[in-house]
């Protein structure tokens, strides 16, 4: 059996045991934010932050700073419920032929007591620099394993999972469908969002998450 772990994972390793499909970046149903609505609490709390973030520099600013004032503030305005963000969380699913784990930066999902039991979305904080890995790969590892324990909470056939990474301010959103999860190779499928960037555009960023949630409980 294959163990692949998140910060190593590779397209060739993800291609030696799921069938990949890749969509294209666009405009989608899950990305149309026109009928989401924020509360005034809301908009007044993305004012500020992308208020703020208009005067700082965020290509010279550390990951952990990046995510203190600008990644983790949207993920928090996103919680509904029992919904809720957690930071630095640890996931860990099986398959038939290879098993996923490792660390996810953050993860937007159903709490219980003081863990994630259903993750909605998971966010990989990008690397900065030349010699920096590509995300997505890493991303598509915490997708699989994230619909994995959807399955393993309700059965259905057809997992839909969301993920995004960050570079900086800047936010790019995955939509996942991973089926056949119990046959040797299950199928993944990706769509893909536009770039979004914070400072100009925290707005929109928001009402995707909060479209995200929704869709989530909507389906449950």
């Amino acid at each position: 059996m294959s163990k692949l772990t998140f910060s190593a994972v590779s397209l060739e390793d993800l291609q030696a045991v799921v069938e990949l499909r890749e969509g294209a970046i666009g405009r989608y149903g899950w990305n149309d934010v026109g009928a989401i609505v924020l509360t005034e609490f809301e908009r007044r709390r993305v004012l500020e932050v992308s208020a703020y973030l208009l005067d700082r520099d965020t290509t010279l600013m550390n990951e952990a700073t990046v995510w203190g004032k600008a990644i983790f503030p949207l993920l928090t305005l996103a919680e509904d419920g029992d919904v809720e963000v957690w930071a630095e969380v640890m996931l860990r699913a099986q398959y038939a032929k290879f098993m996923l784990e490792g660390v996810v930066d953050g993860v937007l999902g159903r709490s219980v007591i003081g863990r994630v039991e259903a993750p909605y979305l998971v966010v990989v904080e990008a690397k900065k620099g030349v010699e920096a890995q590509s995300p997505v790969y890493q991303l598509y590892g915490q997708l699989l394993a994230a619909a994995h324990l959807n399955w393993e909470m309700d059965g259905k056939e057809v997992q839909e999972v969301f993920g995004c990474y960050t570079i900086g301010d800047v936010w790019k959103f995955v939509r996942a469908e991973v089926s056949e999860i119990t046959s040797d190779r299950p199928l993944f499928r990706t769509e893909y969002s536009r770039e979004y960037v914070e400072k100009l555009e925290a707005e929109t960023i928001l009402k995707l998450l909060k479209g995200i949630v929704l869709r989530q409980l909507d389906a449950g």
